[in-house]
């Protein structure tokens, strides 16, 4: 089973609504404070209260800001921020940070600044900071689920920033939500920069797996829009296939892609880095193709975590024009290892469980190879007889 996080941006998605809605799914508030005090930002506090919009009730957050003006700062100033900062975790960081860049390639890109000269204004702020690496930070703290969201509205009107008066939906919010499915209703400003940017990076625009809500979570927005709630919802909840099967059944993804060009040399390193990239497992078919061609089919297993990852290996390193992809249900045995002992030295013997029952036993092939080198002893001989030592316990 797989964890999932829905997102409703009932009335739009900013920063501090993400951050709101994760506190009112039951993020704990002092993990939460503790990974954003190692940030070296001085003067401020977060202030968590009940609110209602249109009768939905839920969280609000605002930080407050009682330090000195805050100097503007560019993008690498941003990521040294987050890069130094001891409390946060390492996927937080990372999160954060593509967070940051796809913000800064939007402004450069509306702008027609390179992206090192960017001076980030209401993006660079303090609360801006806290609530884009909060909303990483929350991601964590709820257990690392997969990501979903529905199209976010796009308001209209104008606004005022830092740059003068621009039209709603900023510029750079368009710029950041190019590919992915909006809302084009509302007035006023519905979702920022900051919060179209989250969306763009931290979650996947389109509707989520079936799966069993288990909390329901509302980050309620500081305006109070005439004709809609401006609440963000957030359910949380796990994906139910596998249920009834084994105990280890989860969600995983499937992708393939077709190669009629591609030498066997290429075939080996993409097999090895896609392991790197976390994959959970990775193998070649052969097979014939139109016009009588042989070739290879790719098949790369993964988690919603690495897919992404795994989808740019597939299309940047091999040749194929396109690849395809589809959830599974992957039902794992709960691993333990025992150690047995032979003429040649210690052998484990890796164990398939199902709950205490052992399904499936068999010797470490690296154990057995290693042992086998060293005492010039065929591996089948070793690997026989570390086998029968265990099947004699």
């Amino acid at each position: 089973m797989a964890r999932i996080l829905y997102l409703e941006p009932v009335g739009g998605i900013a920063g501090d609504m993400f951050l709101a809605a994760g506190l009112d799914l039951g993020v704990d508030r002092g993990a939460l404070l503790h990974a954003l005090s190692g940030l070296g930002l001085h003067g401020w506090r977060l202030e968590a209260q009940r609110a209602e919009r249109h009768h939905i009730g839920g969280t609000h957050v605002d930080i407050r800001l009682d330090g000195p003006q805050q100097p503007e700062r560019h993008l690498s100033d941003i990521q040294q921020l987050i890069w130094n900062c001891p409390t946060l975790p390492q996927r937080a960081k990372e999160r954060a940070v593509a967070v940051f860049q796809e913000i800064g390639r939007a402004e450069s890109k509306v702008h027609g600044i390179p992206l090192e000269s960017i001076h980030f204004h209401e993006v660079g702020a303090v609360d801006s900071i806290l609530d884009v690496c909060g909303a990483a930070v929350v991601l964590e703290l709820l257990g690392d689920p997969e990501v979903y969201a529905a199209p976010p509205p796009l308001g209209s009107g104008l606004a005022h920033m830092a740059h003068g008066h621009v039209p709603i939906p900023p510029p750079a919010t368009v710029e950041i939500l190019t590919g992915v499915p909006v809302r084009h209703e509302g007035v006023g400003e519905l979702t920022t920069p900051t919060g179209a940017a989250l969306l763009k990076v931290l979650a996947r625009v389109q509707p989520p797996p079936t799966f069993v809500a288990q909390a329901v979570g509302y980050g309620v927005g500081t305006k109070d829009w005439p004709d809609r709630a401006n609440v963000l919802r957030a359910t949380l909840g796990e994906t139910h296939e596998g249920r009834g099967e084994l105990p280890g059944a989860e969600r995983a993804y499937e992708l393939a892609a077709n190669l009629d060009d591609c030498s066997p040399q290429l075939l080996g390193y993409v097999l090895e880095r896609a392991l790197e990239l976390g994959a959970l497992d990775a193998w070649v078919v052969p097979a014939t193709f139109k016009k009588g061609r042989p070739g290879h089919v790719v098949h790369l297993l993964s988690d919603g975590r690495h897919r992404d990852a795994l989808r740019a290996l597939l299309l940047e390193e091999t040749p194929t024009l396109g690849l395809r992809e589809q959830p599974i249900t992957r039902a794992v045995l709960q691993r333990r290892h025992d150690e047995v002992h032979t003429p040649w030295g210690p052998v484990r013997i890796k164990l398939g469980l199902d709950g205490e029952r052992v399904l499936n036993a068999q010797p470490e092939y690296e154990d057995c190879r290693r042992l086998a080198r060293e005492a010039s002893v065929p591996l089948k001989v070793v690997h026989a007889v570390a086998m029968a030592a265990w099947m004699k316990r």
